[in-house]
């Protein structure tokens, strides 16, 4: 099997994971509400320590495989001979939408939060000047990463930042040394190793500010390497179908790796009285560890069982983007006036989630996904207007 990178045909399993992977992050937010952890806009009084597990589970491994995906897509958008496309791709895809968040949605938010928390009285236009007073996260009500969509600015810095390495990868000499990493990681066993990169990376990075682990639980140094990685696994065709090969190996490491960092955490065993010095590495890395055998598997089996496309990965494909940027002002929206009533948490939350995911799709169909102008706005490209077929005879003049 070849080692040249691949371009085609379109890995529609990509297009799954994206989709599956947005709807995960909506679902974990419409949970945020109810676990038992204080960093969130709105609580609700009565919480849960097992539903933060979970979320801490889902934090695992959410963000990351969406920072691989979207390294692989640079893989295939990024040419030697159209830098200038790539860049000002990324600038209406990820800058734009997060400008306009930062200075409409954002604002709707921390408005949401200030005075659910009783700390603004007043209404949404009474408090846009406070706003504007200090940084979000630091005193402040700015929301400068766009809240939710810290997501975005941090893909276009990586980019920025990565740029230069990408285009040397897609040039010939780049490209042969890119398809020598791939044939060596394609080597059975050797692609885990990886994990031993991520695991010194978090250390190491917690060390500097920009180390600091606030971004759905992983640090900018580790989105970082996986932006690059993402990059990397989908450069080799031979790597890729070792991946696929290996997805049920992955999984059983995934699981073995977490089953025993967790239970050495939940119980407490002192490590050096059971497994010695490997039993605190779990402790301290089984997170880590499990990461990128999540990834893993995660992408082992959505080529076995998703590449191919459908209807529902087609539409949803395009709205990816709109609906991550709408999902956390509607769902805060709709917990709001939910939240306060006097039922049952899980009552609550049978309500916020498929109500929010309505108005979710509602507004993206009918406000986003029609106008060019508001398309643009949310990142997507504009729809190009149907050009009336020409008569056969106009045809022929149209050539001469």
């Amino acid at each position: 099997m070849s080692d040249k990178p691949t371009t085609t045909p379109r890995k529609h399993y990509l297009d799954w994971l994206r989709v599956l992977g947005i709807l995960i992050v909506f679902l974990y937010h419409s949970c945020r509400f109810f676990d038992a952890d204080n960093g969130w806009h709105i609580k609700n009084a009565v919480t849960s320590g097992g539903l933060r597990q979970l979320m801490i589970f889902a934090e695992q491994w959410m963000m990351p495989l969406m920072i691989i995906i979207s390294g692989a897509s640079v893989f295939y958008a990024l040419s030697t001979n159209k830098v200038a496309k790539f860049l000002k791709d990324r600038v209406l895809r990820l800058f734009v939408p997060l400008v306009v968040g930062i200075f409409s949605h954002s604002i709707w938010q921390i408005y949401l939060e200030r005075t659910w928390k009783g700390e603004f009285a007043g209404s949404f236009w009474q408090f846009i000047p406070e706003y504007f007073k200090g940084m979000y996260g630091f005193g402040g009500n700015f929301a400068w990463m766009g809240v939710h969509l810290w997501y975005l600015e941090v893909l276009f810095v990586l980019s920025l930042i990565l740029l230069p390495v990408f285009w040397l990868c897609k040039t010939k000499p780049g490209a042969r040394v890119l398809g020598w990493i791939g044939k060596v990681l394609a080597v059975p066993g050797v692609v885990y190793l990886l994990a031993l990169v991520l695991v010194p990376i978090v250390n190491i990075s917690e060390e500097v500010p920009w180390g600091m682990q606030d971004f759905g639980g992983w640090s900018l140094t580790s989105y970082l390497w996986l932006f690059f990685i993402g990059f990397v696994l989908f450069s080799s065709d031979r790597l890729l179908e070792r991946i696929r090969q290996f997805r049920w190996v992955s999984l059983a490491l995934a699981l073995l790796v977490g089953g025993v960092g967790f239970v050495l955490v939940v119980l407490r065993i002192d490590p050096t009285g059971t497994l010695g010095g490997f039993g605190a590495f779990l402790i301290d890395e089984h997170t880590d560890l499990g990461c990128w055998m999540w990834l893993l598997t995660l992408i082992g089996f959505a080529m076995q069982y998703l590449d191919f496309s459908t209807r529902f990965t087609e539409y949803g494909n395009e709205a990816v983007l709109p609906f991550y940027i709408l999902h956390q002002p509607v769902l805060l929206t709709v917990g709001l006036f939910l939240i306060p009533l006097q039922i049952p948490m899980l009552l609550k939350w049978a309500i916020i989630m498929p109500v929010s995911f309505v108005i979710i799709v509602v507004l993206y169909e009918f406000v986003v996904r029609r106008f060019n102008v508001v398309r643009v706005l949310f990142g997507m490209k504009p729809r190009r207007r149907a050009v009336p077929a020409a008569a056969p005879q106009e045809a022929e003049v149209a050539k001469a």
